[in-house]
């Protein structure tokens, strides 16, 4: 369930009422007429179960809320209601598979920011893993993947694209190449730094290592793999089991592939760093394929819920027009 936050202008505050009042999937409905200073208008606050979420913010938008007042939405951890628990019976759809495509867009756009701290944690991460790759150390491996934030401009590189959105679209891949060239200039420069201290060499590279060197050597299961990890983090991005993102993590090599091209052009072992900058290509590709399906499947999914369940489910997706039928239950007390 989500709580919403709407500052309705004046002049569009009885339509705010009356659409939140009308729609089976929102409830604990408050308005406090004149409360707002800030934009000035009337402050209304309300419950709404996530399977009528995006419908509501859709609506809200379309009556010019969101350009001369306000909307925000939170999570609600706990609720102990039976009016929620109504709310929730009524509007068709599960909860944990609704998706509330403003929040998923808001999320991932922060992820297409290129800052300070994704040049370090992407840098720290390529630079873990080049020294796992030398060690043929696993545990070193898994945790460059863990460290590596390169799947938040996946995810918003994936949602962009559905929402056909290009500026978005560009920050996505700016993110993705200045930290992967970054992380991967630093690497060299680590690896040159190691190898003069003495604490690794080219021959550790050049030696048998059969823990990691599935790194530089993309097979079929690579495409396989990818594309099961687009399909795991994106399902885990919009259905908040954030949980699972981890193992989602792990599961693919595109930090520890960068590194290890970082490594091997280190040492001029130029048929391993071509191999490794193939099963990079071939990860983040498979990711961002399997992530789009996914979501063209979430869409479709929950555009055929809103035909057999009637009102409540967004049509609204992705930039797509469909409208969004209002329930013709009676309107309940304003408040």
């Amino acid at each position: 369930m989500l709580h919403l936050r709407v500052i309705a202008p004046g002049d569009r505050s009885s339509a705010v009422v009356d659409l939140l009042a009308a729609d089976p999937g929102v409830t604990h409905l408050v308005v406090l007429p004149g409360a707002a200073r800030e934009p000035a208008g009337d402050y209304v606050t309300c419950d709404v179960v996530r399977e009528s979420a995006d419908g509501v913010l859709h609506k809200l938008r379309e009556l010019g809320v969101e350009a001369h007042g306000a909307i925000a939405a939170e999570d609600v951890e706990l609720t102990l209601s039976a009016a929620a628990d109504r709310a929730a019976d009524e509007a068709p759809g599960h909860g944990e598979d609704a998706v509330v495509w403003d929040e998923i867009a808001a999320k991932t756009g922060e992820q297409t920011v290129l800052t300070g701290t994704f040049l370090a944690l992407i840098t720290v991460a390529t630079m873990i893993a080049g020294i796992g790759v030398l060690l043929d150390q696993p545990i070193l491996i898994v945790g460059a993947m863990v460290v590596g934030p390169e799947f938040g401009p996946l995810a918003a590189l994936c949602v962009a694209l559905l929402r056909r959105q290009p500026g978005v679209v560009g920050r996505s891949v700016q993110a993705l190449t200045v930290g992967f060239l970054v992380a991967m200039v630093a690497t060299v420069l680590s690896t040159w730094a190691l190898t003069a201290t003495g604490l690794v060499s080219r021959d550790m590279l050049l030696a048998e290592r059969p823990l990691t060197d599935f790194i530089w050597r993309p097979d079929a299961l690579s495409w396989v793999v990818g594309l099961l990890a687009g399909v795991a983090g994106m399902l885990s991005l919009t259905s908040k089991k954030s949980g699972s993102l981890v193992g989602v993590l792990i599961s693919v090599t595109t930090v520890p592939a960068a590194a290890n091209v970082a490594v091997a052009a280190g040492y001029g072992v130029w048929h391993e760093a071509a191999g490794s900058a193939l099963q990079l290509v071939i990860n983040l590709a498979a990711i961002v394929l399997a992530g789009l399906l996914t979501l063209v499947v979430q869409l479709c999914w929950w555009r055929r819920v809103a035909r057999r369940g009637g009102p409540g489910v967004p049509r609204q997706r992705a930039g797509l027009p469909a409208p969004v039928t209002a329930s013709r239950r009676p309107p309940r007390d304003a408040g």
